[in-house]
């Protein structure tokens, strides 16, 4: 049976970090998915940015200065961001599962979500043959609160605690030789 794991935190709480380290630790697994990062001024956040995993292409999904829609909060998201850079190895991932895959998704967030290709390719990915491990923000959300809800769903808590130590524990329990 697939792996399926939601880390669940509040902002600033080391999801992103969490995911980053650990996809840094897996060595024998084949990695599939993006990576979001907060783009600053100064002190204040003015968007964030999308990285596909394996040193992919960055491109910025969601800023103060764009227009929408949609628009989340006071930032404009570029669902074009979300088609061309994280969707095409997601949908490959869901498509055709190789085994040892592994889909990581940072994150489940409103940004995100507001692709309603990517909640259909979410969807495909929580039904298929791929582990999947994915942030997911402490809001309540019916998207994600559905899937919080599945039996098959591990959801563990990040918290400033425990996020340092969770990368090579994931990575412990994932790593295949």
């Amino acid at each position: 049976m697939p792996t399926r794991i939601l880390l669940e935190g509040r902002p600033g709480s080391g999801k992103t970090t969490v995911v980053r380290r650990f996809a840094a630790l897996l060595r024998s697994r084949g990695v599939v998915g993006f990576t979001t990062e907060e783009i600053r001024q100064g002190a204040a956040r003015t968007g964030f940015a999308l990285e596909v995993l394996e040193d992919g292409p960055r491109a910025v999904l969601a800023h103060v200065d764009f227009p929408g829609p949609p628009r989340v909060g006071r930032y404009g998201v570029d669902l074009g961001v979300m088609e061309r850079l994280a969707l095409p190895a997601l949908r490959s991932a869901a498509a055709h599962p190789v085994a040892g895959e592994l889909a990581l998704i940072d994150e489940l967030g409103r940004m995100e979500l507001a692709c309603t290709g990517f909640q259909e390719t979410v969807r495909r990915l929580f039904e298929s043959d791929v582990d999947v491990v994915a942030t997911v923000h402490a809001k309540s959300d019916p998207f994600t609160d559905a899937l919080k809800r599945r039996a098959d769903i591990e959801l563990i808590q990040v918290t400033r605690a425990n996020r340092d130590a969770l990368p090579a524990d994931l990575a412990a329990r994932m790593e295949r030789p």
